[in-house]
């Protein structure tokens, strides 16, 4: 399974997280029901935005990726997110990068023009077949002036020329730098083979970068690329689309300072992976209602539970997975149990010890349930900023600009990061760095 991971130029976003947390239930599902599962998950190192906020910052293209890698890290390993098996960077697969170029150059599907290389789209006639786009349709909806260089408004570069301060990479077309779309061919393709079972990423994706892998992919090889496409819905904020410019934009880290980790994985999987999923307090608060009662249910029972999981229950909440990963109706099986836990007044018997297992056992399949019941139910989170006014708060805009300027981003994070703990967000603007609470 290869996954589009994140482009690490600042912090996870939900939507992010929505990516993180489905994909690894997956795994999880899948490893669960025997199967040998090889995890790749991307990371994008080199683009146009990296290339823009390390200007930004005066940094190099290396100390911001690291830094947002460790974030990235950070913040999945709260949300019980597994480690993917291979985590591919893109611009340690240059070699492999140049080569699918010259391959397709070489096959008649790409072409140079003005030192780019662009991917002829008209040479695979199979492209649109995964979005549903006509490419009639797409061409007669083209708004954009044709670039001079390219044959064809649909067609997409491959390489593109270097610019003077980016950085670049020697090839054949000369200095330059890969488009998005070719790295995570190449980097799928050399992880994973030609032909794989699982290709997945966010509803986002699909058209145009999932329908230009597929095309660079088979014309590149020759076989079939990926025999199942797997696409997460979009995210919404209160029913509209989440957007900094509509100021309804949150990282993970911000809603971490509200709601445990475990709640926002719940949350998350509360809801079909390919259904909208709509962010609000009110229904956070409902997924941390619903989560403790499950821990409460495990608190009341044996701590030492000891027996085999109730076949059945298993035989369920399997048949709810191997329906596309059905998530809400496998946690309707979780409450089930619970009610039946709460119900049995013999928390020493043979029948409360084999719900209790069989709870523990599905939670874990879901990256659920893994804190000791009476410390997650004791655990709480301080959101409050009525004790913090607005010149404190201006004070530390103040100390972050001045670690920014000279240089110490680390101490600039740590600044940023207190203050989302105490429910204060950041936006850094080309008029100076605006603040709101929460």
């Amino acid at each position: 399974m290869y996954v589009c991971g994140m482009t690490v130029y600042d912090f996870c976003h939900i939507g992010h997280a929505r990516v993180m947390v489905v994909f690894d239930m997956i795994a999880r599902y899948l490893r669960h029901s025997g199967l040998d599962v090889s995890y790749v998950r991307n990371i994008t190192d080199i683009d146009d935005k990296i290339i823009a906020r390390a200007n930004e910052n005066n940094e190099t293209i290396s100390e911001l990726t690291e830094r947002f890698i460790v974030a990235m890290n950070e913040d999945s390993d709260a949300l019980g997110v597994l480690s993917p098996d291979n985590e591919p960077k893109a611009t340690l697969h240059m070699p492999q990068i140049i080569e699918m170029i010259s391959t397709l150059i070489d096959k008649k599907h790409a072409y140079v023009g003005n030192n780019d290389v662009y991917f002829d789209v008209s040479s695979f006639e199979n492209y649109g077949r995964l979005s549903g786009k006509n490419t009639e349709e797409l061409r007669a909806g083209e708004r954009v002036e044709v670039q001079q260089e390219k044959d064809d408004p649909l067609d997409f570069v491959l390489w593109k020329a270097a610019k003077p301060g980016e950085p670049s990479w020697a090839s054949p077309w000369g200095e330059g730098r890969p488009g998005w779309h070719i790295e995570c061919s190449a980097m799928s393709t050399h992880c994973l083979g030609n032909h794989f079972d699982i290709h997945g990423g966010g509803q986002d994706l699909q058209f145009p970068h999932h329908e230009n892998e597929i095309a660079q992919s088979v014309c590149s090889t020759g076989e079939e690329f990926a025999n199942v496409w797997i696409h997460n819905g979009f995210v919404r904020v209160d029913e509209e689309k989440m957007s900094k410019s509509l100021g309804n934009f949150f990282t993970v880290r911000e809603v971490l300072q509200k709601f445990q980790p475990e709640v926002i994985r719940f949350f998350i999987l509360s809801s079909h992976y390919r259904s909208p999923l709509n962010y609000s307090i009110d229904n956070l608060e409902e997924a941390k209602s619903a989560l403790n009662g499950l821990y409460t249910a495990l608190r009341d029972a044996p701590l030492d539970a000891a027996g085999e999981p109730i076949k059945k229950t298993i035989d369920e909440f399997n048949d709810c997975m191997d329906d596309d990963f059905n998530t809400p109706k496998a946690i309707a099986l979780l409450h089930e149990l619970a009610r039946d836990l709460n119900r049995n007044s013999d928390k020493s018997s043979k029948k409360a010890a084999e719900l209790t297992v069989t709870l523990r056992y599905l939670g874990t399949v879901l990256g659920l349930l893994q804190d000791d019941p009476q410390t997650f139910l004791q655990a709480k989170s301080d959101s409050s900023t009525d004790d913090l006014d607005e010149v404190a708060i201006q004070n530390f805009i103040d100390e972050r600009v001045a670690a920014k300027s000279a240089k110490d981003y680390g101490k600039a994070d740590q600044i940023r990061d207190h203050l989302q703990s105490l429910g204060i967000s950041l936006e850094d603007t080309p008029q100076g760095t605006i603040w709101r609470r929460n």
